[in-house]
């Protein structure tokens, strides 16, 4: 009522934003004969007076409406596909950096390369985000003929590519690739020891697809570049065979929370168990007497109050963890030998992935399978810090009005809700609700065996893997013919859903967000023409008259499957339990009734389903027993989908509360990011560096002087004196002679700081410039990326405990932000300290310095000391002992038996010299002795 009031008053922002968009669509559709009359070479020619125009400063709505019509224009000619008008408006939405929330079949892949060309004339390079490297791949080549006829160059990002192509891509006017390879290209970017290594070009443009997968569900974890870590490994086995050995109890979910500490000593309840797994918070927490068990089990007391024993707690943390809250074909799979994570929300398989903070390493003991050494962070960024970045950034997906104020508080992001292209007639019935998951599965199995029966499409959608498995095992025993599509068989993703809508056809599917694949009702095409002509073994490129007829025979049995299919109703949608959030279960309803299509969906639940039990608290049960609900029974109830959308929503907000906690945290860290970062790039790129290196130098006086002369306590200039030497060099520390205080120290700073800068001066003439200058580039990156590491190591440790802060009555969060300054303050100062310590101290070695000391090594090898050198050393040196006197040992040298010592007498003095001359030794060869 409220909405429609608002709609009557003209205050719907949407609305308005509809009607500003449809009043430019007009402007479109004039030029439109215009363009039409225009050769490929004229709208070219136009497009690249264009792209100049705007590269030269002019604004992009000032070409909006004439770009817009040779896109479409030219999108009819290249593609076969006209834009619609409502698609012109997603694209416009798209070009004010919003987030075009558009129906599934309504062609959102057509719609971003509209907004695309435009922005990419500006030459900054725009980036297009998918959801898979398939994706990508597939709509780049998909849209290329497009970019190529408005002047334009695409290109595809992908994992191990080669770091030359990948320079080369975002080189291109237009790139696509995931979120993942975006993010991590940053990341490795501000890792590399040369400019000239870095890939990416800058964030100005962005248009993110199925952009609430990726700014919302992938954003409660952080993209994380990490190295192996020195960690037992073996530790996480023993930690394993304690935890199956403990007894623990599970959460009521209805339980009403009473905080502990508010509770005297004797009031407070010892749950009858080792530990208490609540699976609303998702979190295991050992009791007392399991806490004494496991130092029993180890023979290790105090193992959770000593913190030199905290590694192995936190191990058996884990491993509860894992055996309670993690469950395999649910959050994971096992292929291959190996642990990989399932995304919960498409169903997918996240090859790569590992979990963080030992969890990994907790469930591979768990299943039995090698277990990998924890990793340590090397680098991170948050989701929606990366995103943050660019300058503009804009989004589509089917559903986004549900997280329109977490897009809007966290992204700046406004959603606009573009209408169909044609009404949607879909059904939507209420939900079926029974008390058992034995009577729901029945229930739905008995359903699909009655519209199979009639030949009507059913795509039945879980949640899981588990599920989907269990759903196939029923339909098996009722010989009801299927497919299935999950993380198991997502190699076959496209094939299954693109004939989800042929005639009598049964798919069971995992969370179908993000497929990027439409189900046409009849089956698609252009799929069943690809499979016969494998089975034929054609090459539609070199057996075009082959495949033609088959292909025109599969469209003529796609139209005649359709027909009946229409008759019958359409697709079908089944949903086997609602999903966490209700975007999910929105996008498996868009499944069906895409451009005007009829179609229908229902969801079953029951009491047991993990979101009803956790959130739906038991007033639901008790609703049900009030209506005398016999077994077999379900119900329909405007007051149970009231309860059901209440249930999602408190799901929805407490993820919104991890993501909003873990940006947060990320805020303060990202300020340190971005610090070190912008000083790795100074680094890399300032053609003044020297100069930087000084200010360097002598910024390090005056962080000793505020240490040790402090304003507000007793001065020590014995630690001045002392740090002093140890950076710069013995004798510097003179100045400070007779400053004892802050006030008459000040004159022996600025004598300092002159005898630096001059010193460094002489530092650079010595070593000439350009050497000075990678030397100290080498020194600088070598020392910050060395102290950046560790300082992500501590930033971690600080975050795992600072949330016992609260305890004290003090905001966790105000305790992280103050002592994470105070610990990157210290790592700066020591990076500073650090590379003028080394600037001043490491010698350059040439390659005259390193033969000339490699010679004396070269004659020891030479007599004997030691092997003889490498054929390749030995030429390198001017050496070559089977030319000289040592070739007694060249057999030694090349691996035969060391030769035994030949004892000489020794001449005496005034012994006949054994040469022969007959003089004395002393006056012969014995002369210069």
């Amino acid at each position: 009522m409220f909405e429609s009031l608002k709609r009557a008053m003209g205050l719907d922002p949407n609305e308005n934003a509809l009607k500003r968009y449809r009043r430019k669509v007009e402007e479109i559709n004039a030029l439109e004969p215009k363009v039409q009359a225009m050769s490929d070479e004229q709208i070219l020619a136009r497009a690249l007076e264009i792209k100049a125009d705007i590269r030269g400063g002019a604004e992009l709505d000032k070409y909006l409406a004439e770009v817009f019509a040779m896109a479409r224009e030219e999108a009819k000619r290249k593609l076969g596909l006209r834009p619609f008008d409502v698609q012109l408006i997603g694209a416009m939405a798209l070009n004010d950096a919003n987030i075009a929330e558009m129906k599934t079949g309504e062609g959102k892949t057509l719609v971003a390369p509209i907004a695309v060309i435009l922005n990419a004339y500006k030459g900054e390079g725009v980036h297009v985000v998918t959801v898979n490297d398939y994706l990508a791949r597939r709509d780049a080549n998909w849209m290329a003929p497009l970019y190529g006829a408005m002047g334009l160059s695409v290109a595809v990002i992908y994992a191990f590519m080669d770091p030359e192509e990948r320079k080369k891509a975002y080189r291109a006017d237009i790139t696509y690739g995931t979120n993942s390879e975006f993010g991590f290209d940053y990341l490795r970017d501000n890792m590399v020891l040369q400019a000239d290594e870095m890939v990416q070009r800058g964030h100005s443009y962005c248009i993110v697809d199925e952009v609430d997968s990726i700014l919302i569900d992938e954003a409660r974890t952080p993209l994380i570049i990490s190295g192996p870590s020195e960690d037992d490994t073996g530790a996480y086995m023993k930690a394993d065979q304690i935890a199956t050995q403990l007894k623990g109890v599970f959460k009521d979910p209805n339980e009403i929370e009473v905080h502990s500490f508010l509770l005297d000593d004797k009031d407070r309840p010892e749950p009858d168990g080792d530990f208490v797994v609540d699976e609303k918070e998702k979190t295991v927490v050992l009791t007392s007497k399991g806490i004494a068990k496991c130092e029993q089990l180890l023979k290790t007391p105090g193992l959770f109050s000593d913190m030199a024993h905290a590694d192995m707690a936190h191990k058996i943390n884990q491993a509860l963890k894992a055996h309670y809250l993690f469950k395999k074909d649910v959050h994971y799979v096992i292929k291959d030998g190996e642990i990989v994570i399932v995304d919960e929300f498409r169903g997918r398989l996240m090859f790569g992935r590992r979990f963080s903070d030992g969890l990994h390493q907790a469930i591979e003991a768990k299943e039995h399978v090698k277990v990998g050494k924890e990793s340590q962070t090397l680098a991170t960024i948050t989701i929606q810090n990366y995103f943050r970045m660019y300058k503009k950034l804009a989004g589509m997906t089917g559903t986004a009005a549900t997280e329109a104020e977490e897009f809007k508080d966290i992204y700046h992001l406004g959603v606009v809700v573009i209408p169909t292209n044609k009404p949607v007639i879909r059904k939507d019935w209420p939900d079926q609700v029974y008390r058992t998951m034995d009577e729901k599965f029945t229930a739905v199995v008995e359903e699909i065996e009655k519209i199979h029966a009639a030949g009507r499409p059913v795509l039945v959608g879980t949640v899981s893997v588990a599920v989907s498995e269990h759903v196939s095992k029923l339909l098996r025993a009722r010989r009801i013919p299927h497919q299935v599509l999950n993380a198991r068989y997502h190699e076959k993703e496209s094939a299954i859903v693109a004939q989800a809508g042929r005639f009598n056809a049964v798919t069971v599917a995992t969370n179908m967000a993000g497929r990027g694949t439409d189900i046409l009702l009849g089956g698609n095409p252009d799929f069943l023409a690809r499979e016969e002509y494998r089975a034929q073994n054609l090459d539609p490129a070199r057996d075009a008259e082959k495949c033609a007829p088959i292909l025109e025979q599969m469209k003529a049995l796609c139209a005649a499957e359709k027909e009946k299919v229409l008759e019958l109703g359409g697709l079908c949608i089944l949903g086997t339990e609602r999903h966490e959030s209700r975007r999910i279960d929105n996008q498996l309803r868009g499944r069906a009734g895409r451009q005007g299509d009829p179609g229908s969906s229902r969801f079953y639940l029951s009491l047991e389903d993990d979101l009803l039990r956790l959130f739906g608290s038991d007033r639901i049960g008790g609703m049900l027993d009030k209506l005398g609900m016999e077994k077999g029974e379900s119900i329909e109830h405007p007051l149970l989908t009231r309860a059901i959308e209440n249930a999602q929503k408190k799901v929805e907000m407490m993820h919104y509360d991890v993501r909003r906690q873990l940006l947060l945290y990320d805020n303060v860290m990202n300020q340190q990011r971005e610090a070190v970062y912008a000083e790795r790039s100074t680094i890399l790129g300032d053609s003044e560096i020297l100069e930087h290196a000084k200010e360097i130098a002598v910024s390090n006086v005056d962080d000793i002087i505020d240490a040790a002369f402090p304003e507000d306590k007793e001065a020590n200039p014995v630690y001045a004196a002392n740090k002093l030497r140890g950076i710069y060099w013995p004798g510097i520390e003179k100045s400070l002679a007779g400053a004892d205080d802050r006030r008459n120290v000040m004159p022996a700073v600025e004598k300092m700081k002159e005898e630096i800068s001059a010193r460094f001066d002489e530092r650079v003439d010595k070593l000439e410039p350009a050497v000075a200058e990678g030397l100290f580039r080498f020194i600088a990156l070598h020392v910050l990326d060395g102290a950046w590491k560790e300082h992500l190591l501590g930033m971690d440790v600080l975050r795992q405990g600072i949330g016992l802060r609260a305890v004290g009555q003090k905001d966790p969060l105000m305790e992280y932000q103050f002592e994470s300054f105070n610990l990157f303050q210290e790592t700066m100062a020591h990076v500073r300290e650090q590379i003028t310590q080394l600037f001043f101290r490491v010698a350059i070695v040439s390659d005259e310095d390193r033969l000339r000391r490699a010679a004396p090594a070269a004659m020891r090898e030479h007599r004997g000391t030691v092997a003889a050198p490498s054929k390749a050393a030995a030429e390198e040196l001017g050496f070559n002992p089977q030319n000289s006197r040592g070739s007694y040992f060249a057999n030694y040298g090349t691996g035969g038996e060391r030769p035994q010592p030949v004892r000489v007498k020794k001449v005496g003095r005034n012994d006949p010299c054994p040469c022969g001359s007959g003089k004395k030794y002393k006056n012969c060869c014995g002369r210069n002795l």
